[in-house]
């Protein structure tokens, strides 16, 4: 039996081989998906390993520059949702009919 004939076969036309491609939802399109805002724990750890890349010292100045400004970026992340989170917590509180049993405080760390 003879292979079947590629005369003609859409696979051999340039022209009808370029549909126009709609992105399936399901499919992994080369399109970077919308970024999700970032953990509050993710952020934290990357946090704690830029401390210690910094503090062991082997880094070049721009290196350490750079590290530094990723740091930063971090902690205003950080800072955000622990805001973020305190403004939820005081909303449920407020919903719970007693904000006035629960009093905000300053945060006291153990390095005091």
């Amino acid at each position: 039996m003879p292979p079947p004939a590629t005369c003609g076969d859409a696979s051999d036309d340039p022209v009808s081989s370029k549909k126009p491609r709609i992105p399936d939802a399901d499919a992994g399109n080369d399109a970077p998906a919308p970024a999700a805002p970032p953990d509050f724990e993710g952020s934290l750890a990357e946090l704690e390993a830029i401390v210690d890349r910094l503090e062991q010292g082997e880094l070049s100045l721009d290196e350490s520059l750079q590290q530094f400004e990723r740091g930063v970026q971090l902690t205003r992340v950080c800072q955000s949702a622990l805001k973020q989170a305190e403004h939820k917590v005081e909303i449920l509180l407020r919903k719970s009919g007693q904000p006035d049993e629960f009093e905000a405080a300053p945060f006291a760390s153990d390095d005091d």
